[in-house]
C-alpha cells in the first residue's frame, strides 16, 4: 500500500526535530565541530612556515610553495568530499568520518613533531588533514542549515540568522587560533602547541556525538551528475523538437514510471517542484512530451526529463558566472596576508616600551572586525533595511554580495593611499634604499584597510555561503558548499597569475613594481592596478546579478500531490 503524502514526508527523514527551535536546537552541536575545524586548520596554517624554516630547515622558497601546495590542494579536496557526500554516503556519515580522520591526521601530526620527528611522517600527515578537510568543509555548514525546515516561516527566518552566525564562529575559531596555539608553539614547544589542537578537535567530535538524537540526517541521492547529464542528453536527442510558449506539453513528473502510486526511498532528501523559466530555453526541450514519449508507459530519463530536473540544471548554471565574478575578491583578500605584512614589516611595531607587535598578527584585527560586523548586520541593519525593502533579509543575498564587492575596491584604494604616505615618508628620511629600515610611521596606519577587509568579509563570504546553499538543488549542496569553498582557493591561484604579469609588463619599462625593496616596489601602483580590475570586475558583476533569477519553488506542489489517482502525473493535457 502506497504511503500517503504526510507519511511519505515524514518517512523521507531519519531523524526530523519535533520541537519549537528545532533547527538551533540541532544546529547548536554542528557549530562547535566547525569551530574546532577553524581553530585547528588556522592555528597550524598562521604558523606552518616558520616550522618548515626553522625545524625542518627548508629553504625559505621550499616552504613557501609547500605551504601554498598544502593549502591548495586542501581547498579542492572539497570537491571531491561533496561529491561522495551526495552521492554515497550522505552528510552526516561524511562528517563522521572526515573528523575521525581530521583528528587521527593531527595526532599524528603532533608526533612527528615531538616523539618520532620524522620529516615523511610530517607531510603524510599534513595531506591526512588534506583528506578530513575535503569531507568536512563542503558538509559540515550544509548538514547544519539542513536543520532548519523551510516549509515553515519561522524557521526559514531562522535560516537566514543563521548563516550569520555560523560565519561569526568560523571567525572566533580562526581569530582564537592566530595567539593561542601560534603563542604555545613558538614559546612552549610545537608538540604541546598541535597536541591542543588535537585535544580541540577530539572534544568537538564528542559534542557531536551527543547531539546525534536531535539532527534531521538526509541520505545520499546517487550520483548527482547523472541528473544533470541526463538534461543535457534528452535536450540534444530533441534539438529539432519544437518548444512552445504554454507549459501543457511539459513533463512535471519526477518519477520514472506512470503509476500514480509511487513512493521515495526512505533515506531520499525532498525535492521541492520548481517552476518554469524561460531562461537557458535550449534546455526546455528535455521536458517536451513529443509522440515517442506520450505514447510510452514509461519515462525514459535519458530521453524525457522533468521541469524540477531541468530548472535544477539552471540552477548550477547561474551560480557559474557568480562564481566567476567573485574571484577578484578573493584576489583582494589574499592581499591581507602577503604584502599587507611586507608593508607592516617596515613601521613601527612597538607597543609601551619593548612589546614588539608581530606585523602578522594585524590579520586578527579582521577577524575581530567580523565578530563586531555580523551580530550589528544581523541585528541591527537587517531590520532597519527590512523598513525600507520590505525584504525579509532586508536585502537580497546578490546585494548583500554585491556591498562586499564594492567594499573590496575600496580595501585596494585605501591601501594605495596608505601606501603612498609611507614611500613618501621612506624618500624623506632617505631611506628608499634601505628595506629593512623602521620608518618613523606607526603600523596602525593599516588598521584601516585591514577592517575594510574584515566588514567586506562580512557581506561577500557570508552572502556566497548563503547562495551557494539555497540556490543549489538539494542533491547538489555539498557541491554547492564546496564550490563556494574553491572560490578562496582558485583566488590564491589568481593572485599569483596577477602578480606575474604585473611584474611581466613593468619589467618591460626597467624597474619590476613587485621587487624585493619594498620601499621601491610600486606597491601603491600595484594596488591601483588591484582596485581598478575589483572596479571592472565589479561592474560585470552588477550586470551578472541584474539577469541572475532566483530559484522558483512551486508553493502549491503539495496540493497538487492531494489529487489522487486521476491526477496526470504529466500534466500533458492530452
Amino acid at each position: 500500500m502506497a504511503d500517503s503524502p504526510s507519511k511519505s514526508k515524514t518517512n523521507s527523514l531519519i531523524h526530523h526535530p519535533t520541537t519549537k527551535k528545532g533547527g538551533w536546537n540541532a544546529a547548536i552541536f554542528i557549530i562547535f565541530v566547525e569551530f574546532a575545524e577553524r581553530f585547528a586548520y588556522q592555528g597550524l596554517a598562521s604558523n606552518l612556515i616558520n616550522y618548515l624554516t626553522k625545524f625542518l630547515n627548508e629553504p625559505t622558497t621550499t616552504a613557501v610553495k609547500n605551504v601554498n601546495t598544502w593549502v591548495g590542494v586542501s581547498s579542492l579536496f572539497p570537491l571531491l568530499g561533496g561529491f561522495v557526500a551526495d552521492s554515497y554516503l550522505g552528510r552526516f556519515n561524511t562528517i563522521l568520518l572526515s573528523s575521525l580522520i581530521y583528528l587521527v591526521g593531527m595526532v599524528f601530526l603532533t608526533l612527528s613533531v615531538s616523539v618520532l620527528r620524522h620529516k615523511t611522517l610530517f607531510f603524510f600527515a599534513l595531506y591526512v588533514l588534506s583528506i578530513g578537510e575535503g569531507g568536512h568543509k563542503p558538509c559540515v555548514q550544509t548538514f547544519a542549515a539542513d536543520q532548519f525546515d523551510d516549509d515553515t516561516p519561522e524557521e526559514k527566518d531562522a535560516k537566514s540568522s543563521f548563516f550569520n552566525w555560523w560565519y561569526l564562529g568560523i571567525v572566533a575559531g580562526s581569530t582564537a587560533a592566530v595567539f593561542l596555539p601560534v603563542y604555545l608553539q613558538d614559546n612552549v614547544g610545537w608538540g604541546v602547541g598541535l597536541g591542543v589542537l588535537a585535544g580541540v578537535l577530539a572534544m568537538a567530535l564528542a559534542i557531536f556525538l551527543l547531539g546525534i538524537r536531535r539532527y534531521k540526517k538526509e541520505g545520499p541521492t546517487g550520483s548527482p551528475f547523472t541528473r544533470l547529464a541526463q538534461v543535457f542528453v534528452a535536450a540534444s536527442r530533441k534539438w529539432r523538437v519544437q518548444d512552445t510558449i504554454g507549459s501543457n506539453n511539459f513533463c512535471y513528473s519526477q518519477e520514472e514510471k506512470l503509476e500514480p502510486h509511487h513512493h521515495h526511498h526512505p533515506l531520499q532528501p525532498k525535492y521541492h517542484s520548481l517552476l518554469h523559466t524561460r531562461q537557458y530555453k535550449f534546455l526546455d526541450k528535455a521536458a517536451i512530451i513529443d509522440e515517442f514519449d506520450a505514447s510510452s508507459k514509461t519515462r525514459n530519463p535519458w530521453r524525457l526529463c522533468s521541469v524540477t530536473q531541468v530548472e535544477e540544471v539552471k540552477l548550477v548554471l547561474r551560480l557559474i558566472p557568480i562564481w566567476l565574478s567573485c574571484l577578484m575578491f578573493t584576489v583582494v583578500q589574499a592581499q591581507g596576508h602577503t604584502y599587507f605584512i611586507k608593508q607592516g614589516g617596515t613601521l613601527i611595531h612597538t607597543i609601551g616600551s619593548d612589546f614588539q607587535f608581530p606585523p602578522a598578527s594585524l590579520q586578527g584585527l579582521v577577524g575581530v572586525t567580523i565578530l563586531f560586523a555580523v551580530p550589528i548586520y544581523d541585528r541591527v541593519f537587517v531590520p532597519l533595511a527590512r523598513k525600507f525593502t520590505g525584504h525579509t533579509n532586508g536585502i537580497t543575498v546578490l546585494q548583500r554580495i554585491g556591498v562586499g564587492l564594492f567594499l573590496s575596491i575600496l580595501t585596494m584604494s585605501v591601501s594605495a593611499l596608505v601606501e603612498t604616505k609611507r614611500v613618501s615618508i621612506a624618500k624623506s628620511h632617505g631611506l628608499i634604499d634601505n628595506p629593512t629600515a623602521i620608518l618613523p610611521m606607526h603600523i596602525w596606519w593599516l588598521l584601516p584597510q585591514y577592517m575594510i577587509t574584515g566588514i567586506s568579509d562580512a557581506f561577500t563570504i557570508v552572502g556566497l555561503q548563503e547562495l551557494f546553499y539555497d540556490q543549489m538543488p538539494e542533491g547538489l549542496r555539498s557541491l554547492g558548499a564546496a564550490a563556494y569553498i574553491s572560490i578562496v582557493g582558485v583566488g590564491s591561484f589568481v593572485s599569483n597569475i596577477v602578480i606575474v604579469i604585473v611584474e611581466a609588463i613593468s619589467s618591460k619599462s626597467g624597474e619590476k613594481w613587485l621587487g624585493d625593496n619594498i620601499n621601491k616596489a610600486h606597491l601603491d601602483d600595484y594596488y591601483w592596478v588591484m582596485a581598478a580590475l575589483s572596479a571592472l570586475n565589479f561592474g560585470v558583476y552588477l550586470w551578472i546579478a541584474k539577469c541572475y533569477e532566483y530559484k522558483k519553488v512551486d508553493e502549491d506542489e503539495r496540493s497538487n500531490l492531494q489529487e489522487g489517482p486521476s491526477f496526470n502525473r504529466y500534466r500533458s493535457g492530452v
